[in-house]
Parts: C-alpha cells; sequence; structure tokens
C-alpha cells in the first residue's frame, strides 16, 4: 500500500507559522509540562498497533497517542490533523511504518523539527519484508523487531527505569506465543489448502502458515495500492471462487473497491467462508488479541 495519502497544502503553511511565530516569541514547542513533571515519556504512535506495543511496554511510563484507531477508516484515505501535529510536536518518541504507508506522518515530522526526538520506523527496524508490501505488523518475528527497538527508546529515554522496561519486553514477547502456536496449528492441518486474498496484507502469515494463495499477486498489489487489478487477474480471481479452487477468501475489510465487493458477494453466493480481517487494531483489543481473534475465525473458516 505505498499510496500517498492526500495532505492539505494549507495544513502545512498554517503549521508552518505556528512555528514561525513560536520561534519568534521565544517560545518553542516543548513537550508538555504535565508529562515531564510526571516523568513521563510522550509517545506518538502513526498507527494503533504500535502504540498499543509502546503502552504494553513503557506502562505507566509513558502517554501514549495512536492517531490512526479506525478500523471502518481505510488508512489511505487518511488526512491529518492540527491536532495530531500537536501531539507530534510534543512527542519524544515517535513511531511509524514507513515505507510509503504513513507519509503524512513524514510531513508532521518535517513540520516540528527536533533533533531531540526519537523517530522510529519500522521499515528500517524488521527483518522481514516481503516485496512490495509494508504490512510488517502482520509479521510476528516483525513485531519482536519493533518491540525490542521500543523497549530500547524508551530505556534511552529514561534509563532510571530500565529493569521495568525490559521486564515488560519479556512479558510481551512471551505473550506473543499463542499466536505462533495457532499459527503452526493451522500449519499443520491446511498446509498446502489454496486460499484467495483480496489483497497483500496477510500474505505475512499465509506464507509462514502455508497456504497456497491463488488469487493473482498483481490483483491483490493493485487493490493494496489503490489501484484497478489489471482485467485478466479479476477475471482469474473470479474464476477461482466460481470453480471452488479456493477453500476461504480473506478478506481486507479496510481497503473496500467495488471489484473486491463483487467477489466477496460471490463468495457468499458460493458458500466460500470469508475471513475478514483489518489494518488497523480494533477498539477494546490488545495486539494479541487481535491477531489471535483473526487466526481463530480462520480456523473455523478452514474446518476448525
Amino acid at each position: 500500500m505505498n499510496r500517498t495519502t492526500t495532505f492539505c497544502v494549507s495544513f502545512v503553511l498554517i503549521l508552518s507559522m505556528f512555528f514561525a511565530l513560536s520561534a519568534c516569541s521565544g517560545e518553542a514547542p516543548s513537550v508538555s509540562s504535565t508529562a515531564a513533571a510526571a516523568g513521563v515519556i510522550s509517545v506518538v504512535a502513526a498507527e494503533n498497533f504500535y502504540g498499543d506495543i509502546a503502552k504494553q511496554l513503557g506502562g505507566s511510563h509513558v502517554s501514549v497517542t495512536s492517531i490512526l484507531s479506525d478500523p471502518n477508516i481505510d488508512p489511505h484515505e487518511y488526512e491529518s490533523s492540527v491536532q495530531n501535529a500537536l501531539a507530534v510536536t510534543h512527542a519524544q518518541l515517535v513511531i511509524q511504518n514507513g515505507d510509503g504507508y504513513d507519509t503524512w506522518m513524514d510531513k508532521l515530522l518535517a513540520a516540528s523539527p527536533n533533533p531531540q526526538r526519537t523517530v522510529l520506523v519500522a521499515a528500517t527496524i524488521v527483518i522481514n519484508k516481503l516485496p512490495d508490501n509494508p504490512h510488517y505488523w502482520y509479521g510476528i518475528d516483525n513485531i519482536q523487531s519493533m518491540a525490542k527497538a521500543i523497549t530500547d527508546a524508551l530505556v534511552k529515554l529514561n534509563g532510571a527505569d530500565k529493569a521495568g522496561f525490559e521486564a515488560n519486553l519479556t512479558t510481551f514477547l512471551q505473550s506473543l506465543a499463542p499466536i505462533q502456536q495457532k499459527m503452526d496449528s493451522i500449519k499443520g492441518k491446511y498446509i498446502g489448502t489454496p486460499v484467495g486474498l483480496t489483497e497483500t496484507i496477510f500474505l505475512y502469515q499465509s506464507a509462514p502458515m502455508g497456504l497456497q494463495v491463488l488469487t493473482p499477486f498483481n490483483f491483490e498489489k493493485a487493490i493494496a495500492e489503490g489501484n484497478d487489478p489489471p482485467a485478466d487477474s479479476v477475471v482469474t480471481a473470479n474464476d477461482q471462487l466460481t470453480n471452488h479452487k479456493i477453500k476461504v477468501l480473506i478478506y481486507n475489510e479496510q481497503t473496500v473497491t467495488p471489484i473486491t465487493t463483487n467477489l466477496q458477494n460471490l463468495a457468499k453466493q458460493l458458500n466460500i467462508p470469508i475471513v475478514p480481517v483489518t489494518e488497523t487494531m480494533p477498539v477494546g483489543k490488545t495486539f494479541q488479541q487481535w491477531m489471535l481473534d483473526q487466526l481463530n475465525v480462520l480456523l473455523q473458516a478452514l474446518g476448525g
């Protein structure tokens, strides 16, 4: 999903004027006095799953603001706000995905330069990057890398609580075990099972589970980037459903187009199970709960 989201030019100008006036008055934007006085690290995460992980790792020593947090909104249509800009201005630690997924964050950071702010970009940290696929957080190995990087950043910002941060990291890494176990269980029972994907997001889990993705990659990639897929790939994706070549259809609920809706409707008509997945973590869930819930739905769709 490399499509750049819209960022209003007038917003950038207004934000630039804000910082210029602050500089002229001799009052540079800083971390809120309340957070600073309490020794709490101000964290801004571009996406709520990174924010949730930061909260689990930082505990009471962090105050986390997650910008993208509504699973009902297409992340690629997101537009930044002045409120987001102020949050970034006050942040000591910023976490973003990178690789073209959240370019609006690059603009917010550029609008409020701060050499003392720590910025973590998943694209430069994760160890498993699939081609043309910035959905790193769906890879459990990638989340382990991010958790370690976040912990290192927290320790650097607040060395006095190093022991607590490292203990939280150990707890977090252990909490990922049920997700890996569920994936291993699915692989053990359903390796080689043919499935369909409406886009690339689930490839970080379908491959480790040994599921055979039949949907043409150029179809998945086009949908992920907000483009129309090649006509022949659309025909192939439809034929795979019509001829019952796939066992389940894994459907990204946040990247909906007429073409993917048609696929979903066709799957329903043919009684082919549909497994919904999202890019943004659902409200009221932790990262671990979110991933495990989706895997449980997939397991049931495959036959239990």
